[in-house]
Order: structure tokens, then sequence, then C-alpha cells
């Protein structure tokens, strides 16, 4: 049998999914508990809504390396896809929760297993910037085609992927032998290489390395 606060998680995200009314009654109600079990467990009806949101955004975050970063982040871009049309009121709660100025903690675990996996991406000499706005270029596109997607009738996985491999032009490119090494390249592949594995470095060193290294990128 499921105990008080998983019932409470399932209610909210049944009336997150359907639609429906979010109100602390419609919860209770639903889960069979009293509100002051709800506050119990979450402190506030939004800190239930905040915990169904997160759980629900983590199950597509954890995506597990193949060993070729590119197509990592190409499935990561189709599964942030496939969650935002499986769970559109999951998804609108998570993106449409923007205060200027203040990034939403709940949606942060996207973005670190985005730039994880450019940083990867990084380390073969495959980015053409820092992974920190690589990062913020990619996931502004998948979000926007999310979006799109879901306002459409019938969701348009075409222009999905035309948009994935755009953004992923914007900030990859592939290495060969007849493609010279810039600077900027190889400054990101030392970075993230050198933040993978320090070495002996100090904090300090670590610091200004990475400082020149960030100038030198850019």
């Amino acid at each position: 049998m499921q105990n008080a606060r998983d019932r409470l998680l399932l209610a909210a995200a049944e009336l997150l999914q359907g639609g429906g009314t979010v109100s602390t009654r419609a919860v209770c109600d639903r889960a069979g508990v009293q509100a002051p079990t709800l506050y119990h467990h979450f402190g506030s009806k939004q800190g239930l809504i905040d915990a169904v949101a997160n759980h629900g955004f983590t199950q597509y975050t954890a995506v597990e390396s193949s060993g070729d970063p590119l197509d990592d982040l190409r499935e990561g871009w189709d599964r942030h896809v496939r969650f935002g049309l499986e769970h559109p009121s999951f998804y609108g709660l998570l993106y449409g929760r923007v205060e200027p100025g203040r990034p939403c903690a709940i949606t942060a675990p996207a973005h670190a297993a985005l730039r994880e996996r450019l940083t990867a991406a990084a380390a073969r000499g495959m980015l053409r910037v820092p992974a920190d706005d690589a990062a913020e270029q990619v996931l502004a596109a998948n979000v926007g085609v999310t979006l799109t997607l879901i306002s459409q009738p019938e969701p348009d996985f075409g222009l999905s992927g035309r948009v994935r491999e755009a953004a992923l032009a914007g900030v990859l490119h592939t290495p060969s032998a007849d493609t010279p090494t810039t600077r900027a390249s190889a400054a990101l592949t030392l970075r993230a290489l050198a933040d993978d594995d320090p070495g002996d470095l100090t904090p300090g060193e670590r610091g200004l390395l990475g400082e020149l290294l960030d100038r030198l990128a850019r």
C-alpha cells in the first residue's frame, strides 16, 4: 500500500496531467488524506507541486553515456521533446515558472546534464564555444521546439529534427585530418580535460588556468 506521501505525489501528478484544478482540497481528497498531512510532508501546496515536477523532470535527464557525445546529445534532445509531449501539463509548469533574473531550480538538472554532455564533446575537440554558452543555446532551442510541438494538433517531429541539427551545428564541429585545430577549439578541449583530471594543480592554479583558457576560447 502506498504511504501518504506517495499518494499525494500521485494525486497531484494526475491532476496536473489531466488539466484539473490543483487545489489543496482537490489533491487531499484524491489522495485520501487531510490538509495537515500535505503540509507535514511538503510544507505547502507549491512544495508538493515542486516535488512532483522535479520527480518527473529527473526521469528524462538521466541518460547513460553511449561513448559518442553527438549521439548522447541527440538522444537527450529527443527525450526532452518526448517528455514535453507526454507530459504537457508538467512541461508547462516547469517552463512557465520564469521569474526575471532568477533561474528555475527545478529545471537545473536538465541544464547540468546537457553541460556534462557538451563537456564530453569538448574533450574530443568537438566544441566551437564554451560548454556553458553551448548549453544555453541548445537548451533554448530544445525548449522552444518542444513548446511549439505541444501547441500543434499533429506534432511535426521533422521540425524537431531539423532544429536539433541546426542547434548542434552551431556549437559543434567534427574534427578531421583536413581541418586544422583552432586556438579556441584547443583551449576548450584542454579546459574540459583539465576539469575532468586536474592533476596536481591547486584550486588557485585551476582557477587561473580556467580563466586563461576561457579567454583563449573566446
